[in-house]
């Protein structure tokens, strides 16, 4: 499970990296914005993937086991 959550948090981390680099928005003068806006991306995208990923990844591995 660690090894899931770390790779979903990983996943999250890149795909917030780029969306940030890619923002044509001017950015804050405030350093601690930028760094709120970008941390507070960062956990909406894990709990995203988080919610979708693990009850589908749970519900496979059941679904498997019965077919067995």
């Amino acid at each position: 499970m660690k090894r899931k959550l770390l790779n979903i948090f990983t996943v999250s981390a890149i795909i917030t990296t780029i969306g940030f680099l890619m923002d044509g928005d001017v950015k804050e003068p405030s350093m601690t914005m930028r760094f709120t806006e970008f941390f507070a991306m960062m956990t909406i995208l894990f709990l995203a993937i988080s919610v979708i990923y693990l009850p589908i990844n749970s519900l496979t591995k059941k679904l498997q086991r019965v077919r067995q």
